[in-house]
């Protein structure tokens, strides 16, 4: 089990690092049309008939969302006024997750109504077992377990979530001649590092339960 949190760890830091490293490398590449970010995004968001979502500025670097709340689009300053092959990729992600929204896309929908549940598990979890441990209450670990499965869950349905995104996105940007070329690869490159992020979230989660899962077994 320490080998597969270790493994866990170790894939983590490899996508951080990756997400990065191409962020990095495409924010020096300008794309041949002068398109900044908020420029992609707005026109993404007019194809598929999204004229009401806002696009805002957010500080910070790479805190680009989509806030379906609010219908809005915040991106980064590295994001929002830059003509950049990154910038053009990810703000062309975050409208992808508008245009989701726009169009029903169940995963989504199920990730949203899940977010609930998975805050109150992500703050329990831990309280619970420990008590469970500490007072020999089984009942307790096994709350604590059933809380932490809507974790597991929702870094399962965020994969499908944020795939699609970027394939909207990188489609839309292709046929709509944003990016051609090795511009589109950059932001290819850009997007899957970041879905990759998302891949070591699950495989964190899984291992997270398996070690609960064991503990539970050993306390039996």
């Amino acid at each position: 089990m320490l080998g597969l949190l270790l493994l866990s760890i170790a894939f983590s830091l490899i996508a951080q690092g990756l997400v990065q490293l191409y962020f990095k490398k495409y924010s020096k590449v300008l794309n041949s049309r002068g398109i900044t970010g908020a420029d992609a995004a707005r026109a993404i968001l007019d194809q598929n008939g999204l004229s009401n979502v806002r696009i805002e500025r957010v500080s910070g670097t790479l805190t680009d969302h989509y806030d379906p709340t609010a219908n809005v689009i915040r991106l980064s300053d590295g994001v929002y006024d830059s003509s950049t092959v990154a910038a053009v990729g990810v703000a062309a992600h975050e409208a992808g997750h508008a245009v989701q929204y726009g169009v029903g896309y169940a995963p989504i929908k199920l990730r949203s109504a899940i977010i609930p549940v998975t805050q109150i598990g992500a703050k329990l979890t831990t309280p619970l077992v420990l008590l469970g441990l500490m007072f020999s209450w089984g009942q307790l670990i096994d709350l604590g377990i059933i809380l932490f499965c809507a974790v597991v869950i929702f870094q399962a349905v965020t994969l499908p979530v944020e795939f699609n995104a970027s394939g909207r996105a990188l489609t839309i940007l292709r046929d709509s001649y944003i990016l051609e070329g090795d511009e589109l690869d950059g932001a290819r490159k850009v997007l899957i590092a970041a879905a990759l992020t998302y891949v070591a979230a699950l495989v964190s989660a899984l291992i997270s339960l398996l070690r609960l899962l064991a503990l539970r077994g050993r306390r039996r």
